[in-house]
């Protein structure tokens, strides 16, 4: 071990501040921290919990209906390959289907080229309406 005393011409003049910042005790404290953060962090679950029936249901007594919308290319709506003219008979028919006590099956078929704001709107009408049995069909042609 050695000592730094000093040049002997420099014996009476003050010593030189240190320029270098001691950086062990720093990175001591970021090793530290880093540890904890990892030790603390949850373990990562990839699950989605659901809550699942129980038990197996009976089996249909009879084949569900159900009620077929297309949206076309240019936001033109069929209902079962008829022209809906507009949103207003669009939401009546959604009106009658959802007043019903054993909904029908709505399957909702977006063209391709379709705007997104128009399948939308269909089906937001529909879940403003009360329709609860919905979904879409045909998504393999946007693989």
């Amino acid at each position: 071990m050695s000592m730094n005393v000093g040049s002997p011409a420099a014996a009476g003049a003050d010593p030189e501040p240190m320029m270098e910042m001691n950086m062990t005790p720093l990175i001591d404290v970021m090793l530290v921290l880093i540890i904890m953060m990892i030790i603390t962090i949850p373990k990562a679950n990839h699950s989605v919990n659901l809550n699942m029936p129980v038990g197996t249901p009976p089996p249909p007594t009879k084949d569900p209906v159900v009620i077929t919308i297309d949206v076309d290319f240019d936001g033109t709506i069929l209902w079962d390959n008829n022209v809906v003219p507009d949103r207003a008979s669009l939401e009546a028919k959604l009106t009658e289907v959802a007043a019903q006590a054993d909904q029908p099956e709505v399957h909702l078929r977006p063209n391709k080229l379709v705007e997104y704001k128009a399948v939308a709107g269909v089906m937001a009408a529909a879940q403003r309406l009360g329709v609860t049995k919905i979904g879409l069909v045909g998504n393999e042609q946007f693989q």
